[in-house]
């Protein structure tokens, strides 16, 4: 069985890359595994930023690595969070959800419903080690608007306030298999896996 590194300890990614992508005879495995930790996301896009953490996880560990680098593009704040939105309230562990859920509610305080569009943003980076010169690049756009109140218990991130027009309903109250039907990050590896498909 093929081993591929998923540059990422986040247990949500994990799960949605597993269910999605549902590789066969590959093992999709976090870099929390290896005990190595998280490259330092210096870059100013979603793209320089997947590649970075794909490089990182390849060099630690020896193996192929896929990274994802997604976030959520707010319009009425001329498109932030963007690459801070995991570290948007520069809070880690258990509570950087709502901490980040919160600035966010903060920051559009005064904002009116029809004002409040937004979008996820997912890029997908594919190496197969650390000097690939053709790494496979996707991305995946998910569009939507921010409530003022959380609603939903599924997802993680920002889902209990992203408002899904098409469903009525936030991303946090869809059921996972819809969600990756519809979502940035189930866009992103659909891709992927024509180019995954295709590799010699």
């Amino acid at each position: 069985m093929r081993k591929v590194v998923l540059a990422s300890g986040n247990k949500g990614k994990l799960e949605e890359l597993r269910s999605i992508l549902n590789f066969q005879n590959v093992q999709l495995i976090a870099q929390s595994e290896f005990d190595i930790k998280e490259a330092e996301e210096t870059g100013n896009t979603f793209v320089e930023n997947a590649l970075i953490k794909a490089r990182h996880a390849c060099i630690e560990t020896g193996l192929p690595s896929i990274a994802d680098d997604s976030g959520i593009e707010v319009d009425a704040l001329n498109g932030d969070p963007g690459v801070f939105s995991a570290r948007y309230a520069g809070t880690k562990g258990n509570n950087a959800d709502s901490a980040n859920n919160a600035k966010l509610l903060t920051a559009l305080n005064q904002v009116p419903d029809q004002e409040r569009t937004a979008r996820f943003q997912c890029v997908i980076v594919f190496l197969k080690h650390q000097k690939d010169p053709t790494p496979i690049i996707c991305n995946g756009t998910w569009e939507g608007r921010i409530l003022t109140t959380p609603s939903g218990s599924n997802g993680f991130g920002y889902d209990p306030l992203f408002y899904v027009p098409t469903h009525n309903c936030t991303s946090a109250a869809l059921a996972p298999q819809i969600k990756n039907s519809l979502s940035h990050r189930g866009q992103a590896l659909r891709k992927f896996l024509k180019c995954w498909n295709n590799l010699p």
